[in-house]
């Protein structure tokens, strides 16, 4: 089943396969989509996730599918795995400043040696080929463009551009 937004705005001409939409629901509350039909309540209330799980899900969960082919040819095809994410934030700053990834695999019966493959297995797959990490380790360049609701992809208010090494005060602002 593939989805499409409603027809309350046009969707951008930079939408494509992998890209994803958020509806508003209420005060602080989305809805988010993507085009296979799956829709993740946004907020801080309950049956809701907020942003900062969603992006430490969006991590463990890149990390977990970039690792498990390879896990499956050490521990067996049907392995079992958990992965946590944990994150210390900085209220001044409005930020998260640690993201603590947590594996969980069946490794009883395994010598040292065996544990120490599979650790590196695993953090080799994933700084290999987790687009998210690879993503956030570095800092993103982020930008904001606010499109017209009549299918102009022309910024109307304002854009700026962030990276990760400015500060909100030193980010620069351009307006088309």
């Amino acid at each position: 089943m593939t989805a499409v937004p409603d027809e309350r705005f046009p969707i951008p001409e930079q939408a494509g396969p992998g890209s994803v939409w958020a509806d508003r629901t209420g005060s602080r509350t989305l809805r988010g989509h993507n085009r296979r039909g799956v829709e993740i309540p946004i907020g801080k209330g309950e049956g809701e996730i907020s942003p900062g799980e969603l992006l430490k899900l969006a991590l463990i969960g890149c990390a977990g599918m970039s690792a498990d082919e390879n896990l499956a040819r050490r521990l067996g095809e049907d392995f079992d795995m958990r992965l946590w994410a944990h994150g210390d934030s900085d209220a001044s700053e409005n930020r998260y400043t640690t993201l603590a990834e947590e594996v969980q695999l069946p490794l009883e019966g395994l010598t040292e040696a065996e544990i120490a493959r599979i650790v590196t297995v695993f953090e080799r797959a994933v700084a290999a080929a987790c687009t998210v990490e690879r993503t956030i380790v570095p800092g993103a360049r982020v930008t904001h463009t606010m499109l017209r609701d009549d299918q102009e992809s022309e910024a109307v208010a304002s854009r700026s551009d962030v990276t990760a090494s400015e500060s909100p005060n030193q980010q620069e602002t351009t307006q088309r």
